[in-house]
């Protein structure tokens, strides 16, 4: 495109090429389907999932094939910012000449997908030339696999002609005890399947990059991978592609279609990796992105999800505390709430006393859930004739999958609160305060997120965060979704990241700024007392040391801002601007120990002698 622009008559003196500008226009159009790659290398592109080990096993792959073979080889692997959870694409090349193509592949001649669920939300086909090989790690065998496979899957193989082989490698890990690390397995499967290298040649040579990798783990653990993948070829099929299209599973969009229409539009094109061929014009120009659209991600990625047994549950509310991303709720509802419940809805008699005949309700989103286990860890009720039983157990989750989504979207149409007051000391009642940090892109079992989404629980409505760069701002902020989220109110988190080492100082401006917002406020009221009657005296006199007096003086700036747009004045208009600044707010500086105690210390230091009202999670 670039050099048939270049020998144009009259070029362009300013053009982009790889982007969609609808705006100014710059952008060179492109033949998708051009290619000048050799018949003769192999391209393979591998679909995995964070922290399965997908792409360390490609890069073994990689220097396998560049130390034992002749041929020359390649690896590129694409994937965002989230450590584990998130779909990873391995790009892999390997033929008998130098291989220059800095590009990802377009025309594979390998497929793999390591995880079946992907077939619902991506179209890992896509670049699958006609009579390639597609490997699918399947917990359907070879004589059902056909019928679970969506509609568009199957008429890719067809109308492509495409080699088809299967294996429950989640089986094979499970049974070797690698819990849910499938790469070598697959990784064994597609050197058997490519002949790259003699079968037994290329076991050996996988054995011998296993104790590279894994040696500093043990013993146990390279034993375990050992047996992986000699069970593995034993599993692998080759299933025949029938002639016609059986299924009626379409492939399901990124998000709901009740979601927003910004992320219906841009954010569901991120998720299902289409971003690059998002038009400039659907993209905000100031920068700022919504928040809260992490719910609208529905990632599915858990193999097992919590089951509760309501007659067992003590409602201690630990479990509801330490889940890291936020997909088990607690609720206490009137039984008349619950007269439209769904049949698999779950409740028992709340036990608080103050609450009376309230029913309590503890839901988990299915496809939210990471699967990590960390509630069933927690949770103290044990059954005493049932061993190994606990008020939460994991299930399957493909079994339940379509009761407990409808349970969930029944639960979040309960309503929040409480009847009776509740205390924010006692971890019982807090689990029925709404977090306002939810579904984020931290890994399975994560320890830092439960403090955050408590923050959330406590402070959220009124919080300011700075984020230091590091995990916490990448699992909170980091494109395409936002888990900081808003009350029902529209109000919660206000977030920004800043850099390692001013994130103190960062943090140090919204206080100042907040407070000189506040004083400028408080001086414009006195000027404008005489037009606002007894609400000056009110809100600078105002106890701010409760919610509850925080609740009462949203109230009074609600009141105050009501009056200021009926007065036609400068100093109206500019008090309605900062009039906000009079309701107290929490300031939180957040970041991890490279920040901390590393290279943000002396910022850090300085913040905290200062004195000022400012809050710091390490």
């Amino acid at each position: 495109a670039v050099f048939d622009e270049l020998s144009a008559p009259r070029p362009r003196n300013h053009f982009t090429i790889g982007i969609h500008d609808d705006v100014t226009h710059t952008s060179l159009p492109w033949d998708a389907g051009f290619s000048i790659e050799p018949s003769d290398t192999v391209r393979a592109i591998f679909y995995g999932l964070g922290a399965d080990g997908t792409v360390g096993a490609n890069k073994n792959s990689i220097k396998i094939i560049g130390e034992d073979t002749e041929a020359y080889a390649q690896g590129y692997f694409v994937y965002d910012s989230k450590k584990s959870g998130s779909v990873t694409v391995s790009h892999l090349r390997f033929g008998p000449r130098p291989i220059r193509a800095p590009y990802l592949i377009t025309r594979a001649s390998f497929v793999a997908c390591h995880q079946f669920g992907f077939l619902e939300r991506l179209d890992v086909l896509a670049a699958a030339e006609p009579g390639a090989v597609f490997l699918l790690n399947s917990p359907y065998g070879p004589a059902g696999v056909w019928d679970h496979l969506p509609r568009a899957v199957q008429e890719q193989l067809i109308a492509r002609r495409l080699r088809f082989f299967v294996i429950d490698g989640s089986r094979v890990a499970q049974d070797a005890g690698m819990g849910g690390r499938v790469n070598t397995i697959m990784q064994t499967c597609f050197f058997a399947i490519s002949g790259v290298l003699p079968r037994d040649e290329a076991v050996a040579a996988i054995k011998r990059a296993i104790e590279k990798s894994y040696g500093g783990r043990g013993e146990p653990v390279v034993r375990k991978n050992f047996a992986a993948v000699d069970a593995a070829l034993a599993h692998l099929h080759e299933v025949p592609v029938p002639e016609r299209v059986t299924s009626a599973i379409e492939r399901r969009p990124p998000v709901p279609d009740a979601a927003p229409a910004f992320v219906r539009e841009v954010t569901a094109r991120l998720i299902a990796g289409d971003g690059d061929r998002v038009p400039v014009s659907a993209l905000p120009a100031d920068g700022t992105y919504p928040t809260g659209t992490a719910r609208w991600e529905k990632r599915n990625i858990a193999a097992e999800i919590p089951g509760w047994d309501e007659a067992l549950c003590i409602q201690c509310g630990k479990c509801v505390l330490v889940c890291p991303h936020a997909v088990i709720r607690a609720k206490v509802a009137a039984p008349a709430a619950l007269a439209e419940a769904p049949a698999a809805f779950k409740s028992a008699p709340a036990r608080w006393r103050e609450f009376g005949d309230a029913r309590y309700t503890l839901q988990v989103s299915p496809e939210d859930c990471t699967g990590c286990g960390l509630c069933v860890e927690v949770c103290p009720a044990k059954s005493k004739t049932e061993a190994r039983h606990k008020a939460i157990d994991m299930v399957p989750r493909r079994p339940v999958h379509d009761a407990e989504v409808a349970n969930w979207s029944f639960f979040l149409g309960l309503p929040d609160g409480a009847p009776a007051p509740l205390n924010p000391g006692l971890v019982k009642d807090v689990q029925l305060v709404e977090p306002l940090f939810e579904f984020s892109g931290a890994c399975a079992g994560c320890g830092e997120t439960p403090y955050l989404k408590l923050v959330s629980q406590l402070f959220g409505e009124r919080a300011l965060i700075a984020n230091a760069t590091g995990c916490s701002s990448i699992y909170g902020g980091s494109q395409p979704t936002t888990p900081w989220t808003t009350s029902a109110r529209g109000r919660g988190p206000a977030w920004a990241n800043s850099l390692f080492e001013d994130n103190a100082e960062f943090g140090l401006g919204m206080r100042v700024a907040l407070d000189a917002q506040a004083a400028y406020a408080r001086t414009l009221l006195g000027r404008l007392a005489g037009a606002l009657g007894d609400l000056p005296t009110a809100l600078l006199g105002a106890d701010q040391t409760t919610e509850a007096g925080i609740a009462a003086q949203r109230e009074r700036v609600a009141a105050l801002e009501d009056r200021l747009r009926a007065i036609d004045a400068p100093e109206a208009r500019e008090l309605l601007s900062v009039a906000a600044a009079l309701v107290k707010k929490s300031v939180w500086i957040v970041g991890g120990d490279g920040w901390a105690y590393d290279i943000g210390y002396g910022g850090l230091d300085h913040v905290l002698a200062s004195g000022a009202n400012v809050n710091v999670l390490v």
